[in-house]
């Protein structure tokens, strides 16, 4: 498996980001949370995923793409715990919910933990 995080993997349909919020689940390790649904495309990679920042808290576009930029990152580089142990299709969208600007290692180590958390959750669920 490598890891790239390329565009067939992101998540850009309006669509499915509305249906995201309105019928996904939650998984939160303060200050980032995973929203996730299951979805029934196959043809597609296995994990779409976006990421968002609120532009209360960071008002700056400039913080707001740096921590964007940070997600991205900590989940390219954790997504193999999600990859290697599930068989379903899913649409993943993480938020960031502080309000201080994080650093690398806070960002990789929470995302690790979340993406553990829903492996074991989903594990119970099949």
């Amino acid at each position: 498996m490598t890891r790239t995080f390329g565009s067939k993997e992101r998540l850009k349909s309006k669509k499915e980001i509305d249906l995201i919020f309105s019928e996904g689940k939650s998984i939160a390790k303060y200050p980032v949370r995973l929203i996730y649904r299951k979805t029934s495309s196959t043809n597609e990679p296995s994990i779409k995923t976006t990421v968002s920042v609120s532009k209360r808290n960071f008002k700056k576009a400039v913080e707001r793409n740096r921590i964007k930029r940070l997600l991205r990152e900590s989940y390219r580089k954790n997504k193999y715990l999600v990859i290697n142990n599930t068989s379903h299709h899913f649409t993943f969208m993480f938020l960031y919910t502080g309000k201080e600007m994080p650093d690398c290692m806070l960002i990789e180590s929470k995302i690790k933990e979340i993406l553990q958390k829903f492996v074991v959750k989903e594990i119970e669920t099949s």
